[in-house]
């Protein structure tokens, strides 16, 4: 039961981007006849025990050929988000508020003590999903939420096919700058996981472009910012369907506009202003080399970046996985932007 439920997880919310890896492995015409297989390695012992169970679980559970239709993916995604959010609704004590901010609907995670957004500091959310599907914005959100004592507002921001770039860039601007008509910029932290990091960093690209003050600080949970290209991890992690790019696998997100956009990827514009940044992923992570590159790239810039490298688990882990790991990314994640946000209220 706990390896079935946890795959589909897995696989339900890592659809666009991650979970027709080992499909691609085996079908992609484009794939090297070398190609490795992640699921078949051995798992480290620096795992804990239950995040070696799981993740055990979910490299051995089989990957649904055909891939359900993307509305059937979305529903059970939808179902699971919900039912995962009561759960840590209960075990942090926090309140769950559906609303709209500059038109854009949005839910707002206020931890204990927090009953409005008031003009205080604020954490913003971009969720994962590969830009199809909302595959975070309780599990990203809740834990955060509790740990920092800040609220955060999560962007439920138009997906694609039906909404390609810039559309959910769009939607993250205009929330983020009715945030900031109540604070100042120093008072935002921006965050978000995998299709999110990438939207988090699109974000703070436009900022710069339009000259704008830059918020407190960003986490960028495991992302690209640049999709003219794939990095070394996604050679021995395939990408869905074949892809032979990053922008590729994205393409129904790119649309018309050229993967070497500077907004759409960031690492092609100016991104010495970026505000301090941690970065966080895992050696099992498909986006282990976007994230390490923008890392180092950011530092090589000036900014002040920060690399966090989990061992042996998969991407972004900690928005699906109940393990000790998970509970250690979330109170990095808490800590380093709990902290930006004080220095920045000072």
């Amino acid at each position: 039961m706990l390896s079935k439920l946890r795959y589909l997880i897995h696989k339900a919310m890592m659809a666009a981007m991650v979970a027709a890896a080992a499909k691609a492995s085996a079908t992609a015409q484009t794939a090297p006849t070398d190609q490795k297989n992640i699921a078949k390695w051995s798992l480290p012992n620096t795992l804990s025990p239950e995040g070696r169970a799981m993740a055990a679980a979910i490299a051995a559970a089989p990957v649904p050929d055909p891939e359900p239709p993307l509305k059937a993916q979305r529903q059970f995604v939808d179902d699971l988000q919900a039912g995962m959010g009561r759960e840590l609704v209960k075990r942090y004590g926090v309140r769950v508020e559906q609303s709209s901010i500059a038109g854009v609907p949005v839910r707002i995670v206020y931890p204990k003590g927090v009953t409005s957004l008031g003009k205080a500091p604020i954490l913003m959310n971009l969720h994962g999903g590969g830009f199809q599907l909302d595959s975070g914005s309780l599990t990203e959100t809740i834990p955060i939420a509790a740990l920092t004592g800040i609220p955060v507002v999560a962007v439920l921001y138009r997906l694609a096919p039906e909404h390609p770039y810039p559309a959910a860039l769009d939607d993250a601007l205009a929330v983020y700058q009715a945030l900031e008509k109540d604070r100042s910029a120093s008072h935002i932290a921006v965050y978000g996981t995998s299709a999110g990091a990438a939207l988090s960093g699109q974000l703070i690209a436009r900022l710069t472009q339009l000259g704008k003050p830059m918020p407190a600080a960003m986490g960028y949970f495991s992302g690209s910012a640049d999709l003219t290209t794939s990095g070394d991890s996604e050679s021995w992690m395939p990408l869905p369907g074949g892809a032979r790019t990053m922008a590729e696998s994205v393409s129904s997100y790119v649309g018309k506009t050229a993967p070497a956009d500077p907004v759409l990827s960031p690492l092609k514009g100016d991104i010495s202003r970026f505000p301090p940044t941690l970065l966080v992923t895992s050696t099992r992570d498909i986006l282990l080399s976007p994230t390490s590159i923008f890392a180092r790239t950011l530092l090589e810039r000036g900014v002040d970046a920060r690399l966090v490298v989990f061992d042996g688990l998969p991407h972004a882990f900690w928005a699906y996985m109940d393990i000790p790991e998970t509970q250690q990314a979330n109170a990095l994640m808490a800590g380093f932007l709990k902290a930006r946000l004080n220095a920045g209220a000072r």
